[in-house]
């Protein structure tokens, strides 16, 4: 699927100057920050889905870690005494 845009002459031409930088095309260049964009903007929507499933979940349930829980259990990643996610409770 084709598709184009349109940049203003100062944008065009700062791409190409990193695209040479770069000794990659400008067409590369663009390819891969439109890539990292969308990326990133999925991984943040999947972030707030997260949230707010969990928020759905604690207002129905009442379960959860408290803040001392949840900083314990972090605590121990990457290390040997890894432990596993702990229950939550009401």
């Amino acid at each position: 699927m084709a598709t184009s845009i349109k940049i203003d002459d100062e944008l065009k031409g700062r791409i190409q100057r990193l695209a040479g930088l770069r000794h990659r095309s400008a067409h590369w260049i663009m390819r891969e920050a439109i890539t990292e964009y969308v990326e990133r903007e999925e991984a943040r929507e999947s972030f707030k889905q997260e949230a707010s499933a969990s928020w759905d979940s604690y207002q129905k349930t009442g379960r959860h870690l408290t803040s001392h829980e949840a900083r314990a259990w972090l605590n121990t990643w990457g290390t040997d005494a890894e432990a596993e996610l702990p229950e939550c409770h009401d």
